[in-house]
């Protein structure tokens, strides 16, 4: 009999309807799966955190636990899945994408924009889809499973609030499609690597998102290149990955803070496509810049974190950036 661990860290499919609104309840979370027919030959077990969270309150510390949570059962079960709020459960998964280094069974978000109490909740088909993933032998990563797909963690973002099409990974397939029948796409899926399972504990770094808008924020980037201490940028930038290149003051405060040690990460602000070097204003590598390639800002921030927490050299760490390492980027 296969083992499936669930992990319940909070999110709307676990809330009820409160006079102050939706809110997490103690206890509510299992009442209701409780009520799911068993599936065969699987057995299923409850892990709820004590202080269930908001996924907008998520954090270091909680990506920390996530990751002892299934370190620590790891050879007692066969798969697992990671009960999220939707805010932020593209940043958890593609932590957990880079983090969970050597994992050669399947790790499977999944929430809900209604709660499990509302007679429409999307959460029941979620939490169902999610079952089956993990119980996949063949699965080794993270995925998302979210109105009728599975995505790859570290490729999917929300892009609605209001629609069951909550998340997209635009610039990749899905890994699976949930219908009448379930098609698997497993020429999608990673292959199990040669290493044992050796998770990677991310540690506290100053990792900064700094976005380009015309007229607007590009003397703010300056100002905070030359006075801020950081370890790492990421810089979305125009289409391909197109900076006003003719602005001295900001390609010298780029150069300035490569020259000091600096990781500045380039990646598209558009939400399809990728940096290419087709234009001047993109050709960054000049500056020392890295091309992100087609990552999500929550892959690119998420692999600068944990790269940075394996201690590795600054010369690796700017080599790993381009390089694939789950799925995050297209090469080539």
């Amino acid at each position: 009999m296969k083992k499936i661990l669930i992990i319940y860290t909070g999110g709307t499919i676990g809330m009820d309807y409160t006079p102050q609104g939706l809110m997490p309840v103690p206890g509510l979370f299992k009442s209701q799966i409780d009520t799911l027919e068993p599936i065969q030959d699987v057995q299923i077990d409850l892990i709820e955190y004590e202080q269930l969270i908001d996924s907008s309150d998520v954090k270091l510390e909680h990506w920390q636990r996530m990751i002892q949570d299934i370190a620590d059962n790891y050879e007692s079960y066969d798969g697992f899945i990671i009960i999220h709020g939707t805010d932020t459960m593209a940043y958890s998964a593609s932590v957990l994408s880079f983090a969970l280094r050597g994992l050669d069974k399947p790790v499977v978000l999944t929430g809900s924009q209604l709660p499990l109490v509302h007679r429409r909740s999307d959460g029941w088909n979620n939490l169902i889809d999610a079952l089956f993933a993990a119980n996949r032998s063949d699965l080794n990563e993270v995925a998302i499973a979210f109105n009728n797909k599975l995505l790859r963690g570290c490729r999917a973002q929300k892009v609605s609030t209001y629609r069951f099409f909550g998340f997209d990974s635009v610039d990749e397939e899905p890994l699976a499609e949930f219908g009448i029948t379930i098609n698997w796409f497993t020429k999608r899926w990673l292959k199990a690597t040669r290493f044992s399972f050796a998770p990677v504990m991310p540690k506290p770094a100053k990792i900064l998102d700094l976005s380009m808008r015309p007229g607007f924020t590009t003397d703010f980037i300056i100002e905070t290149l030359n006075n801020v201490e950081l370890d790492a940028i990421v810089l979305q930038t125009y289409g391909s990955g197109n900076i006003p290149i003719h602005n001295l003051a900001l390609v010298a405060a780029l150069k300035a803070a490569v020259a000091r040690g600096v990781i500045i990460v380039n990646i598209t602000q558009v939400i399809e496509g990728r940096v290419s070097n087709d234009y001047v204003s993109s050709c960054l590598h000049d500056l020392g810049i890295i091309s992100g390639c087609d990552m999500t800002i929550e892959a690119a921030l998420a692999k600068l974190l944990v790269l940075r927490s394996t201690g590795m050299s600054l010369a690796n760490i700017k080599a790993a950036m381009s390089e694939n390492i789950v799925g995050e980027l297209t090469e080539g």
